[in-house]
């Protein structure tokens, strides 16, 4: 069971921890990551240690990963994700584009956890830029 403890400081600005770390979490996004901005770095997060996890066990060496996550939002509240884009970019031999895509097609379809959930309710897409 993960437990975390989050307090609050003033206005929208609160702490969270988990075990010995801390992470800012501020709704107007001055002095930390807004509360669903913190959701879209932990499915880059989520998906980013699967991709790595699995491109070494296929021994695919690469020097570089990126990952950007964009997000729509619904007009009406609870305002929610309704598309999500992640782009993956990553220096690698063009010869391992295939391995990487199944890597990414591994995280999103199967291990991440946080991707799992989210695609409960936004699909999610992805492009793949090999440099």
């Amino acid at each position: 069971m993960t437990i975390t403890n989050t307090v609050w400081h003033k206005d929208h600005e609160f702490t969270s921890s988990l075990d010995h770390n801390t992470i800012k979490i501020d709704g107007s996004r001055k002095h930390g990551f807004g509360p669903k901005a913190l959701l879209l770095a932990g499915l880059a997060g989520c998906s980013g240690i699967d991709v790595v996890d699995v491109l070494k066990k296929m021994r695919v060496e690469f020097t570089e990963f990126s990952i950007e996550v964009k997000a729509a939002q619904t007009e009406d509240f609870p305002k929610v994700y309704k598309d999500i884009y992640i782009a993956y970019k990553m220096k690698t031999d063009k010869e391992n584009e295939d391995k990487v895509r199944k890597a990414i097609d591994l995280s999103l379809g199967k291990y991440c956890g946080v991707s799992a959930m989210l695609q409960k309710n936004s699909p999610i897409h992805y492009t793949l830029e090999i440099l």
